[in-house]
């Protein structure tokens, strides 16, 4: 029998960097246990999704024969200048101010395919191998992967109630700067708003403060503060902050990336970022050769649902909808775990977003094929790990006693229910210790 001489495919170096998102995993878990109850998954809740709604826009724009030929033909790569300019004002008025105070155009506006490939095409721009990005700790962990597959060094800096903790950003930055190595920094990555994974936001008082110090550390070179602010109007509780990139008045530090994806329908998969004027046209450029620029139609059916007023009441509907769904979480937490151990076992409060971050006695691995997590399993329920959420950074060992939740998809009785089967899963492996 001849052997197969065919020859493999070499790979690139980027490629064999990237490794497999832990979503992947869970994914196959709730496959291969139907019954399970998933508050791993962060997607937004089926009954929400606008199916009439987009069906309605995208009549009015294919009924009407002029409209239809200009959404059907190519865009541009920056994207449809209608949109561009209702999204400045936008988040204009999401920072409560005039769009003259943004010092900013619609020309700074670039539309993404989701804002991760905002997060990709900027990191790509940025970071070479080797190169430095400072995180949140934990953080949001599709971006840190493919920090990982950019080659990228990660250091993370300390969060608290209140978010990213300015003093500890200091802190690591200087270290960077003593040990001769602030040439490789790069960005420095916050997620702003109901943070995935904690559900923590960062507070008004940090935000200017996280900026003057990345401003102060940008000697030879600009560090770019890339905000990421996914969840940023899915707000339940208060009025959000400002955006940090409120405080960049004259628009040199911060790129603000938001998308449609959670206030409004991820399967359009279009985001947004508010750029400093001299990251545009390499962002261009390189986005020119990933599509040539995001999906036409699409940019019309939200330059219409937001003409309409329609993606406002959208959002408005999801904040209602998600309001009860967190406090069924919560509620469910104190009923099942109130009072195991308490001081030890604890859970954050998010004003939004869709997770919550739960902290347990630093003796119950919560990782991937610990005694708890098989336990969860096998009570019929399927949470994150919190190792998944702490990027690789070789000033740290991750803690594996923390896991998040989500209360995006299961609906409310499921989370009960959920919570209620977790609950159990660590009494019964918490008495074994």
């Amino acid at each position: 029998m001849i052997a197969n001489s065919t020859p493999s495919f070499h790979f690139s170096q980027r490629a064999a960097r990237t490794v497999e998102q832990p979503i992947g995993y869970l994914m196959a878990q709730a496959v291969d246990n139907p019954d399970v109850i998933s508050l791993a998954a962060g997607l937004v809740d089926y009954p929400t999704l606008p199916s009439e709604t987009a069906s309605k826009l995208l009549g009015d724009i294919l009924n009407d024969p002029k409209r239809s030929k200009i959404a059907l033909q190519y865009g541009t790569t920056e994207g449809l200048g209608d949109l561009r300019r209702m999204l400045l004002e936008h988040i204009a008025s999401l920072d409560e101010v005039k769009v003259t105070e943004l010092d900013a155009s619609p020309d700074d506006v670039v539309i993404t395919t989701g804002s991760q490939q905002s997060l990709f095409i900027l990191t790509d721009l940025l970071v070479d191998p080797g190169d430095i990005v400072i995180t949140a700790w934990p953080s949001y962990f599709v971006y840190t992967g493919a920090l990982a597959s950019f080659g990228a060094r990660v250091r993370s800096v300390e969060m608290d109630e209140q978010g990213m903790v300015p003093e500890s950003l200091e802190r690591v930055l200087g270290e960077i700067a003593e040990a001769g190595e602030l040439e490789r920094v790069k960005i420095v990555y916050v997620c702003s708003y109901h943070q995935n994974p904690t559900g923590l936001t960062l507070a008004e008082s940090r935000r200017p403060r996280v900026l003057d110090i990345v401003k102060r550390y940008s000697r030879g070179h600009r560090i770019l503060l890339l905000e990421d602010a996914a969840y940023r109007e899915l707000t339940y509780a208060g009025t959000a902050p400002p955006s940090i990139k409120r405080w960049d008045t004259e628009n040199r530090y911060v790129a603000l990336a938001q998308t449609f994806s959670k206030p409004f329908a991820p399967g359009l998969k279009t985001g947004y970022v508010l750029l400093p004027r001299d990251l545009v046209e390499p962002m261009l450029l390189q986005k020119g050769s990933h599509d040539f620029g995001s999906v036409n139609l699409v940019q019309h059916l939200l330059a219409e649902a937001i003409r309409q007023g329609v993606y406002a009441e959208h959002v408005q509907m999801l904040c209602d909808h998600y309001t009860h769904k967190r406090d069924a979480m919560l509620e469910a937490l104190d009923e099942h775990l109130g009072d195991f151990e308490p001081g030890q076992t604890r859970w954050t409060h998010p004003t939004g977003g869709l997770y919550v971050w739960l902290t347990l006695p630093s003796r119950l691995d919560t990782g991937r094929g610990s005694k708890l997590f098989d336990q969860a399993i096998s009570e019929g329920v399927l949470y994150v790990p919190g190792a998944f959420c702490y990027p690789a950074d070789s000033a740290r060992t991750a803690p594996c006693h923390h896991m998040r939740l989500s209360f995006g998809t299961a609906g409310i009785d499921q989370i009960r229910e959920g919570v209620k089967r977790l609950g159990r899963a660590i009494r019964a492996v918490g008495g074994d210790q």
